[in-house]
């Protein structure tokens, strides 16, 4: 029986290493080939170890400007991230409170993630040429409103929101109102109830819902890809330079970037135990 109970323990931990080597290789692969040497190649052996692609990344990469595709990614991340935030908590306190016809309209916003994000891309991308074409009758000056803060935010709020809408409505299912209750029987008002009680209480789910706002648009692709006007976002960017750049300063963009996402990552957990030890130092 126990040798049967150690035969079934190293199985399930094979396939689990499998998987992780699966799931995170790609990336140590690429993170470890972007500290080659000047002379270094984009597969193993690895030659030579040290900063250099990172310093030409630094200097530029071609017609590419890496800085400036950096910054709107960045800019669009953190839009994307606050107004997911701020929809889906009021989107979820109207779910919660119930109204006519509700169950229509979150079947209807989660049914963007069922439709194939190039097709939403191709469809934002159509409104607003049609809406050039309307403000060029107009205003034969006009050139086109489609851009970064435009209909490229519009398309991956169709991403985020739909996921924040989820993670909210459950943190609410499970919410014990007795808190809000409480609070009410010493005289706090409604607003003073929801920013001092029920806001401060899921606060973690808060920064998930953030988290994931940023992290869905700093790497998105399909959805951003036929609406994002005249600028592009660093993963279009970066799909662009895999057909032509040939050299490991690929490799250290896509260190940068993935380390960017996990100081993201690492800076929202930190902030979630942050919150948890405030709350465990007011609870005693």
């Amino acid at each position: 029986m126990i040798k049967r109970s150690r035969r079934r323990l190293a199985f399930f931990s094979t396939i689990f290493v499998l998987f992780v080597v699966f799931l995170y290789g790609p990336t140590i692969t690429i993170f470890v080939l972007s500290f080659q040497g000047p002379s270094g190649g984009l597969t193993f052996p690895m030659r030579g170890l040290s900063l250099h692609w990172f310093m030409q990344l630094w200097e530029g990469m071609g017609v590419v400007d890496v800085g400036a595709a950096l910054q709107r990614s960045l800019a669009l991340a953190v839009l994307v991230a606050a107004l997911t935030l701020v929809i889906c908590v009021m989107g979820a306190l109207a779910f919660r409170i119930g109204f006519r016809g509700s169950q229509l309209v979150l079947y209807l916003t989660i049914a963007s993630l069922i439709v194939p994000s190039i097709v939403v891309s191709l469809g934002i991308g159509l409104e607003f040429r049609l809406l050039d074409d309307a403000i060029s009758a107009i205003f034969p000056q006009h050139r086109s409103s489609a851009g970064l803060f435009t209909s490229a935010l519009g398309a991956q709020l169709t991403w985020t929101i739909p996921f924040g809408m989820l993670i909210l409505i459950a943190t609410f299912n499970r919410f014990d109102r007795s808190f809000e209750e409480a609070a009410r029987d010493m005289g706090a008002s409604h607003w003073q109830t929801l920013f001092l009680v029920t806001l401060p209480i899921i606060t973690p789910s808060l920064v998930g819902v953030g988290l994931f706002g940023f992290t869905l648009s700093w790497d998105e692709i399909a959805r951003t890809s036929q609406a994002i006007g005249g600028r592009n976002t660093l993963p279009l960017e970066l799909r662009g330079l895999t057909q032509t750049v040939t050299t490991p300063s690929i490799y250290a963009l896509g260190t940068a970037t993935t380390l960017i996402s996990f100081v993201v990552i690492g800076t929202a957990f930190a902030l979630i135990a942050w919150t948890a030890r405030a709350r465990r130092k007011a609870s005693r």
